[in-house]
């Protein structure tokens, strides 16, 4: 029996993809690319935006056409909020709420069985079970999910509804995955989850605590803490990261709005001020850090004068790289019944204009790096047969492809920036 695997949307889907993968090996399964005949194909899905659903839609519609008589089975977060659309879509056979994932050993059992069934979805409030995942497929990084769920509830996501409270495995259980992954000579981990830094409902635990007890981790070389609020950075966390063996200088940390009215009314749990401080913060400190921001643009309300607001902060931050959402209308959230919407010929024009800044940001962050020596971790050969590898700052870098340093962190001198791949171009210091 041949099974094929889709993911979309965040890391922590690609973690539980993983996990998922391993169990189908284990019930004897051939896991083979999604793009080929299989007797199973199963779709990891992402709700974020209507773009993103509209993907997952035609994921599962391709699926179905790929072999007469296979099965599919769709899970995640667009299956655990929607599981009566996917259901009027001829050839599903299973849909498993995101609460379900730990049976799926049981569900490869009895797919034969299965002409069409809908487990767990719409039950996640009542779900205090962590489901464990890693990913594996890459042999330079790996993502590790050490929480999820989501108790903010911001005005305009629906993901505290597709994946429930805040919860997480012990940290003993984490250590322990992250001991297997070094195993697999896998050098870096990035820790991820819905909210990591609410980390500790489950378990009395702290992300302090998590984070601590993983830099004693031997035989990975690198962690990452993947994105985080700003609320929950706290002057510990940032003073540990600076001093850390393993833990890198790089921060991913959501902003949203640089209006505290828009911030307000989508019920972030911040200011601006707040915001600007854990920036200066992390720079005086760690002057070489990378820090990336998230912006979501258009929300109801959002006057130009607002975006404006946006704008002038994030350029007055020493920022490395932006990632812009246009805001997306969820069903059932807080924003959804709000008034003055925002056109989407506005959201496109303001988008346009943050993406600029971005790459302007990016450009500025890697000329501080020109002619200094930076050590990088290569990971493969791109198309251009050169390698490329990412430094702890999270500075993409390409040289002349060594087989042989593959997986292996490198000392390299910066020698440029590529404006038009923006990565910087370096040579190897053997």
């Amino acid at each position: 029996m041949k099974v094929a695997f889709y993911t979309l949307g965040c890391k922590l889907n690609y973690a539980e993809t993983s996990a998922l993968h391993r169990v189908a090996v284990e019930q004897g399964y051939e896991v083979v690319p999604f793009s080929t005949p299989a007797d199973v194909y199963v779709i990891n899905t992402c709700t974020v935006t209507n773009a993103a659903d509209k993907k997952c839609r035609n994921i599962i519609r391709k699926a179905i056409r790929q072999k007469e008589g296979s099965k599919v089975i769709v899970t995640g977060c667009y299956a655990e909020l929607n599981s009566t659309e996917i259901s009027g879509i001829e050839g599903v056979n299973l849909i498993i709420g995101n609460s379900e994932k730990s049976k799926f050993a049981n569900d490869l059992k009895c797919i034969n069985n299965k002409f069409q069934t809908v487990q767990g979805c719409n039950k996640i409030f009542k779900n205090q079970e962590f489901f464990a995942a890693y990913s594996i497929g890459d042999r330079t990084r790996s993502f590790l999910k050490v929480q999820d769920g989501c108790n903010y509830y911001c005005s305009y996501c629906t993901i505290p509804y597709a994946r429930g409270r805040s919860r997480n495995a012990p940290v003993t259980d984490l250590i322990k995955d992250a001991k297997l992954i070094a195993s697999k000579g896998i050098r870096e981990i990035v820790l991820t989850g819905v909210n990591i830094g609410d980390f500790g409902h489950s378990t009395g635990e702290t992300f302090f605590e998590l984070i601590n007890a993983m830099d004693k981790v031997d035989g990975i070389d690198r962690f990452r803490i993947s994105s985080i609020e700003p609320d929950l950075l706290t002057n510990e966390i940032i003073e540990f990261v600076s001093s850390a063996k393993r833990f890198v200088h790089h921060f991913h940390i959501p902003l949203q709005s640089g209006s505290d009215t828009v911030l307000q009314l989508m019920k972030r749990k911040y200011d601006t001020e707040l915001f600007r401080n854990k920036i200066k913060t992390i720079l005086k400190i760690m002057p070489d850090a990378c820090i990336g921001v998230d912006v979501i643009v258009g929300f109801p309300q959002e006057k130009e004068s607002e975006f404006d607001e946006t704008c002038k902060l994030l350029k007055s931050l020493d920022i490395a790289y932006l990632h812009v959402f246009s805001y997306s209308e969820r069903e059932n959230t807080l924003s959804a019944k709000m008034q003055g919407k925002v056109s989407e010929i506005e959201k496109e024009k303001r988008s346009r204009l943050l993406h600029s800044l971005s790459t302007e940001k990016k450009e500025t962050f890697y000329k501080k790096f020109i002619n200094k020596e930076m050590k990088v971790l290569f990971e493969r050969k791109n198309k251009n047969g050169n390698m490329y590898g990412f430094t702890t700052n999270y500075i993409k870098v390409e040289t002349v492809a060594q087989k042989e340093l593959f997986n292996k962190i490198t000392n390299v001198k910066l020698l440029g920036i590529d404006k038009e791949k923006m990565v910087m171009f370096g040579k190897l210091i053997l």
